[in-house]
């Protein structure tokens, strides 16, 4: 995977976080595998019923799932924060706090690529 540089400004060119957080998963809602659904009673995206994506409560940051070395990769250089819903980080979980549009959109074709490659390992 190609390493993602911390974003040079916290901004996204405009984008609020929940507008921004619409329109890319919108993009994602062409393949019929995705679609929205809930996790703790909060809207989520998931693909195959495997969690994908959501945004944090307070509509700021985006949530992911990823392989935990991306994960610890993300948050060692600054691009992400750890997701601790109950006060313990979650291995394969990470917010990205900056909404910016070309980071999101390659961390949620990451996200779905890793929730994919889940569904190929489960016992058939």
């Amino acid at each position: 995977m190609t390493p993602v540089s911390p974003p040079e400004s916290a901004g996204s060119g405009g984008d609020a976080p929940d507008e921004l957080y619409e329109q890319l998963t919108d993009d994602l809602l062409y393949d019929p595998a995705i679609g929205r659904g809930t996790i703790m009673g909060h809207p989520c995206i998931r693909l195959a019923g495997r969690f994908v994506t959501s945004l944090e409560r307070n509509g700021t940051g985006l949530i992911l799932k990823l392989p935990s070395d991306r994960v610890t990769d993300l948050i060692t250089t600054g691009v992400g924060e750890p997701f601790a819903p109950t006060g313990n980080p979650m291995r394969e979980w990470v917010v990205i706090p900056a909404a910016d549009r070309e980071l999101w959109q390659s961390l949620l074709a990451e996200a779905v690529a890793f929730a994919r490659e889940g569904l190929s390992a489960r016992p058939g």
